[in-house]
C-alpha cells in the first residue's frame, strides 16, 4: 500500500453528503462550527463563491474547487459581490438531496427534473473521521485546505470525476448518492494528491510526500513502526547522510526525524486500539515500545488519555473488532 493509501486507512474518512446549494444574485448562508470530528466541505460544480472564515480571511471558489475545514470550523458562503442583503433561504428535495436555494422552484420544476435556474451550483457535505488515528493526515493539512481541481492545470481525470459528480447530482438516476458519495473519497484522495505536488515549500506531510527520497523513509517508518530508527537508518533510505537527512526532513516536515516517529507510532497505536483487540502491551511492541509502562506514558503525553481510555471512548464507525 502506498503511503497516501496508507494514511488515509488510518484517518478512514467517511463521506456524507448533507445538501446542494444552488443559488443565485445575493445569498450568505452560515455554517455553524462542527464537533471534533467532523470535517465539513465544498465541492463547486459550477459557478463561483467566496468562502468567509470565523477570522475574517477569504477564499475565493470557483467551477472544480474543493474547500475542507479539517477543523470543523464556522465559516458563511456568500456571492462574490458580499452583497449586504441576501435573499432569503428555502429547503426543498429533488429525491437525492435536499436543496437549499434562495429561488423557490417553479410547479413541477423539481418533478420533471429540472432544476432552479441558479448561479452557483454547491455540493455540501462532511467527512467523519476517528480523532487519533487521523492526526497524521488531517491535522497537518492547512485550516481551511483549499484545492483548485478545474482550472486548466488539473489532470483530466480531475475534470472527468467533477463532471460525473455534477451530472449524478443533476440526473439523480437510482444509485446516484451511493455514487456521488463515492465519489467524494476518490475526490478527498485527488485533492491531497494535487495538493502535494503544488505544497511546495509549506512543511507538513504532504510536502513530505511530494519528496520522493524523504517519502521513501516515510514509506519505511510507516511499515516498520516497532523497528529501532535512527537518523542514519532513515537516511539510508533516502539516499543521504544523517546530516543532510535531518536538515531537509525538518525543513519539509516542520518536526524532526523523531517527532514524526513519534507521530507515526501514535497514530499507528490508536488504529489499533480502535479496530483490535490486542493488549496495551502487544500494541506497544507493534509500536517499538519495549515496555507497556514506556508505551502508556508517551501515549498519554502525546494524545492526552491512557490507551485504555482512548480505547473506550466512542469512535464512530470504528468499533473495536476480533485480532
Amino acid at each position: 500500500m502506498d503511503t497516501l493509501s496508507r494514511l488515509l486507512d488510518l484517518a478512514r474518512p467517511q463521506a456524507s453528503l448533507d445538501l446542494r446549494c444552488l443559488l443565485s444574485g445575493a445569498f450568505d448562508v452560515d455554517h455553524a462550527p462542527m464537533e471534533p470530528g467532523i470535517a465539513p466541505f465544498h465541492l463547486v460544480l459550477e459557478g463561483e463563491c467566496v468562502i468567509e472564515t470565523a477570522e475574517g480571511g477569504q477564499v475565493p471558489l470557483r467551477t472544480g474547487d474543493f474547500v475542507l475545514f479539517p477543523r470543523g470550523a464556522a465559516h458563511r458562503v456568500r456571492d462574490t459581490r458580499r452583497s449586504t442583503t441576501a435573499a432569503p433561504l428555502v429547503t426543498s428535495h429533488d429525491g437525492l438531496l435536499p436543496i437549499k436555494s434562495n429561488r423557490a422552484a417553479e410547479p413541477g420544476e423539481l418533478a420533471n427534473g429540472s432544476q432552479p435556474k441558479a448561479d452557483l451550483d454547491l455540493l455540501c457535505g462532511r467527512f467523519v473521521y476517528t480523532p487519533g488515528s487521523s492526526a497524521l493526515l488531517l491535522n497537518a493539512l492547512p485550516d481551511p485546505f483549499h484545492v483548485s481541481l478545474g482550472g486548466v492545470h488539473a489532470l483530466g481525470s480531475l475534470q472527468a470525476l467533477i463532471g460525473l459528480m455534477r451530472d449524478e447530482a443533476g440526473q439523480r438516476r437510482p444509485g446516484a448518492l451511493a455514487i456521488v458519495t463515492a465519489l467524494s473519497q476518490a475526490l478527498f484522495a485527488m485533492a491531497l494528491r494535487v495538493h502535494g505536488d503544488e505544497a511546495g515549500s509549506a512543511p507538513g506531510m504532504l510536502a513530505l510526500l511530494a519528496d520522493p527520497r524523504l517519502a521513501s523513509s516515510v514509506q519505511g517508518m510507516l511499515s516498520a513502526p516497532e523497528r529501532a530508527w535512527t537518523i542514519a537508518a532513515l537516511g539510508e533510505l533516502a539516499a543521504m547522510s544523517r546530516a543532510t537527512y535531518a536538515r531537509r526532513f525538518n525543513e519539509r516536515a516542520g518536526m524532526t526525524v523523531m517527532d514524526f516517529l513519534t507521530q507515526i507510532r501514535m497514530t499507528i497505536a490508536c488504529d489499533l486500539l480502535c479496530r483490535t483487540q490486542r493488549s496495551a502491551a502487544e500494541i506497544g511492541e507493534a509500536v517499538g515500545y519495549q515496555s507497556e509502562a514506556a508505551f502508556g506514558k508517551a501515549f498519554q503525553q502525546n494524545v492526552g488519555v491512557t490507551p485504555g481510555r482512548y480505547r473506550r471512548l466512542p469512535h464512530d464507525g470504528a468499533p473495536a473488532a476480533a485480532a
